[in-house]
């Protein structure tokens, strides 16, 4: 967002559980990864639908509030001068916490099948959005999300991804569930990788105003353009281009294997990245920042 950390292992329990885990033949469509690169993708969870959130209401005009979670992101986010979004987690006030935590009672009580498609994705990223910083808030301070070991792992040493953290329409629903087994296999777009924040510097941005169904297809444009046209994304150096994890992690979803990749950044970039893209000759290497996304910091 986010590796199973977005893409960290899950145990032997939570594989059978929620059907994630990579055959190994997996690996091989990772074109040009190697060593512990390609170890990692292998235990990418991949996307595995739960048939259940399929249904919605193509006909509603039902919207869901997310004012709250605006106010919140207007008051904590911090644009860094390095271009990635920070939020002030050591700053949030009682009050504060209270109206996150109301926020995301009034997500509880929504009945998601009666929202059109466009409304269920604002609904699901800013869900996703706001359980992560609730978590990271509740743990706080740590320097990474990685440290909030909630579930164990036998991969990556822990994190909140896996562990059940919020009933909606009767199901326990986890981090992972939201974007491996809703997101990712029901709009199949690889936008969402950019809109799903997993409060690490590395990661795309969380975005400064709330996702919703009017905006959603607006903000996931540019959410994927200021990410590709930045570090944390697309580096040039004179081995080649370095790239961010999360096309090594979830390289199915745009299109497997670096070329498909490529093309999937080219489609994002700017003049100056387009050229970085042209004057190399192949991919260098994949890097991922884990520190935590801390305004304070």
């Amino acid at each position: 967002m986010a590796c199973g950390n977005r893409a960290s292992c899950l145990n032997q329990d939570q594989i059978m559980k929620h059907r994630f885990f990579r055959p190994l033949a997996a690996v091989m469509l990772v074109v040009g990864l190697s060593g512990f690169t390609a170890l990692e993708s292998l235990f990418a969870p991949s996307a595995n639908l739960w048939p259940k959130w399929e249904a919605h209401d193509p006909a509603s005009t039902q919207t869901v509030d997310h004012a709250p979670w605006g106010k919140f992101l207007k008051t904590y986010v911090k644009p860094g001068r390095d271009g990635a979004n920070r939020v002030a987690y050591g700053t949030v006030n009682e009050a504060d916490k209270k109206n996150l935590h109301d926020y995301l009672a009034s997500l509880r009580k929504v009945n998601v099948a009666n929202l059109s498609r466009n409304e269920q994705l604002a609904y699901w990223i800013n869900l996703y959005n706001a359980l992560t910083v609730r978590v990271v808030i509740h743990f706080y301070p740590v320097d990474s999300i990685q440290e909030i070991n909630l579930t164990g792992g036998l991969f990556s040493g822990g994190g909140p991804w896996s562990k059940d953290l919020i009933r909606i329409n009767g199901e326990m629903i986890s981090l992972n569930d939201i974007e491996h087994r809703i997101l990712r296999p029901i709009w199949r777009d690889p936008r969402l990788h950019y809109a799903v924040n997993c409060a690490s510097v590395g990661c795309p941005n969380l975005a400064v105003t709330p996702y919703t169904a009017a905006t959603v297809n607006a903000m996931l444009n540019r959410a994927a353009r200021d990410y590709v046209n930045s570090p944390r994304g697309v580096q040039h150096t004179s081995d080649g281009l370095v790239l961010s994890k999360i096309y090594a992690w979830f390289s199915e979803d745009f299109g497997s294997g670096e070329t498909m990749v490529l093309d999937h950044i080219a489609r994002h970039a700017s003049s100056d990245t387009e050229v970085k893209i042209m004057s190399s000759t192949n991919i260098a290497a994949y890097e991922y920042d884990w520190s935590l996304n801390d305004a304070m910091k």
